[in-house]
């Protein structure tokens, strides 16, 4: 414990320093250059350390969606009812319905290209 508090004054202690300027115009340039390179390293760690939270947070959403899935009730089989026995007229009824709908259809589209197909003006 006491080892990290010393590391933490020692690391607290050291940027302090390195933020007088020096008093030489070429070394007051380079001071600069060194300023942004550490305030660089500083957003790309940041960075890092964004970009590794949303990992691990993904992981763990990830997770306990699987977990949750897995508690998951299975829906019970409902089998399939099979179709009404109809009578032979009820099915020739049927054929005439949809025959007479696709000959409806089948006018419809005959006006609709008629239209389209007209000389213009």
């Amino acid at each position: 414990m006491s080892r990290l508090i010393v590391l933490a004054l020692l690391l607290a202690a050291a940027p302090a320093a390195a933020q007088v300027p020096p008093a030489d115009a070429y070394d007051r340039h380079r001071w600069q250059a060194e300023q942004h390179r550490l305030e660089m390293d500083r957003l790309r760690a940041r960075a890092d350390q964004r970009e590794t939270e949303a990992r691990r947070q993904a992981l763990e959403t990830r997770l306990t969606r699987m977990e949750v899935e897995a508690r998951r009730q299975p829906e019970p089989y409902i089998p399939a009812t099979p179709p009404a026995a109809r009578t032979p007229e009820q099915e020739r009824a049927a054929r005439e319905a949809a025959a007479a709908r696709r000959r409806a259809a089948a006018e419809g589209v005959g006006q609709i290209d008629a239209w389209l197909d007209r000389a213009s003006n």
